[in-house]
């Protein structure tokens, strides 16, 4: 048992979005070991079909499974929306996922609206419906494709992502928006730029929300690492070497 204490923790995403919430683990579990794989070379999963992205998760998966991780997390709205059902009935490990934080938005908001921002697949989904209808009022659910590859691209700030952020805003730039919900971990990336179009606007990830599932389910079946165990992070992806070096950065941006 104790050697299966110290067996990876798996966390995966479509490209590099998914760096956002590995940042939160590593800062909450020192002590683990992680294998971070990045699905750069089939991005985006968000505009593709749903059987197309259970497909790429599954495989993503079974690659971990290799690995013998302990634990996975499927850092991905998408694949979590599409997939995680399915894994979850067929794997026989923790397997945690991510939501937009539509809840946590809706305790903040009081009289104004949320803008919950997400990829296509995450809004089609029977998840996100099942959250609009439980802490929906007041939220306008925006479809973002081609958002993430904003974040994917290291694009961060600039005009263009500027002019794409004016357009989808636009319609919403009279109202009284007070929060914003940054449904794609991609998002989180592009923070500072998409708060400058609502500077009084609470911004919500759900990454931190994510991480503290994974530590009570792995409390739940005793595979917390021992403390003062030495942990790690290892990259992995479907693209080349160069998105590696690029994890590695956005791992260590502040």
């Amino acid at each position: 048992m104790d050697e299966h204490k110290n067996a990876p923790i798996g966390i995966f995403d479509s490209g590099v979005g998914g760096i956002s919430v590995l940042r939160e683990a590593v800062k909450l579990l020192p002590d683990e070991k992680f294998i971070f794989y990045g699905d750069t070379g089939n991005a985006p999963y968000g505009t593709k079909p749903r059987e197309t992205v259970v497909s790429l998760s599954e495989n993503v998966v079974k690659r971990l499974l290799d690995q013998h991780v302990k634990a996975i997390v499927i850092a991905c709205n998408t694949a979590t929306s599409a997939a995680a059902a399915y894994l979850r009935g067929k794997y026989d490990l923790p397997i945690i996922g991510m939501e937009p934080a539509l809840k946590p938005a809706s305790l903040i908001r009081k009289k104004g609206i949320v803008l919950s921002l997400a990829t296509p697949g995450t809004i089609a989904g029977e998840k996100y419906a099942h959250l609009v209808s439980l802490y929906g009022e007041g939220v306008v659910s925006l479809p973002c494709p081609g958002l993430m590859e904003f974040a994917e691209n290291g694009e961060m700030d600039g005009e263009r992502l500027n002019e794409y952020l004016k357009k989808l805003f636009l319609p919403y730039r009279d109202q009284p928006v007070e929060a914003i919900v940054l449904g794609c971990t991609h998002y989180v990336f592009l923070r500072d730029a998409i708060q400058q179009h609502f500077p009084d606007a609470a911004l919500i990830d759900g990454n931190l929300g994510t991480v503290r599932q994974l530590i009570r389910r792995l409390q739940e079946v005793n595979l917390l690492a021992p403390e003062g165990s030495i942990g790690s992070v290892l990259f992995q992806t479907s693209a080349g070497t160069e998105t590696i070096e690029k994890m590695k950065r956005l791992l260590e941006m502040k």
